[in-house]
C-alpha cells in the first residue's frame, strides 16, 4: 500500500511574476514547477517552504501565508500526494540553480505565460493554478 506523502510549494511573486523551475531527474521532469519539496517530521510547512527555497533556488525567503493545497495522485509513478502552498517573499540571496540534478532552470512567468504554458506544468502547480491560488 501506498501511503499519501505531504508535499509544499513555495510561491514567490515578484512585480506580477512568479518564481518557477524547469524540473529534472524526478517525477515530473521535463515541467515546470515552484521551490518545494517535502515535508519532515515535525517541520511547520512554512519552514519547509523556507528549507526548500534556500536549498532549491539559493533566496533567503519569509513565509508569509498559507494558500490553500491540492490533493495530487500520482498512479503513473504509484504515488500520492498532498500539496501545501505558502506564499513566501523574498528577503535576501542570490537566485540561481543550487541543485542541478533537480532544477534545469529558473524562471519567472505572469499569471498569463503559466496559464499558456498549462501543458508543460508539473501537476501540483497546473493544480493551484487552477485553483486561484496565485492570483
Amino acid at each position: 500500500m501506498t501511503r499519501v506523502q505531504v508535499g509544499v510549494g513555495a510561491v514567490i511573486v515578484e512585480a506580477g511574476r512568479v518564481l518557477v523551475m524547469g524540473r529534472a531527474g524526478t517525477h515530473g521532469a521535463g515541467t515546470w514547477g515552484l521551490p518545494g519539496g517535502h515535508q519532515e517530521f515535525g517541520e511547520s510547512p512554512e519552514r519547509t517552504a523556507v528549507r526548500e527555497v534556500a536549498e532549491e533556488t539559493g533566496l533567503v525567503v519569509t513565509a508569509t501565508r498559507r494558500l490553500g493545497f491540492t490533493d495530487d495522485p500520482m498512479p503513473e509513478i504509484g504515488r500520492h500526494y498532498v500539496t501545501l502552498f505558502v506564499a513566501c517573499s523574498r528577503t535576501g540571496g542570490e537566485l540561481r540553480v543550487m541543485e542541478p540534478e533537480k532544477a534545469t532552470e529558473i524562471a519567472w512567468l505572469t499569471l498569463d505565460e503559466l496559464a499558456a504554458r498549462r501543458e508543460e506544468l508539473f501537476a501540483p502547480l497546473g493544480r493551484c493554478l487552477d485553483a486561484g491560488f496565485l492570483t
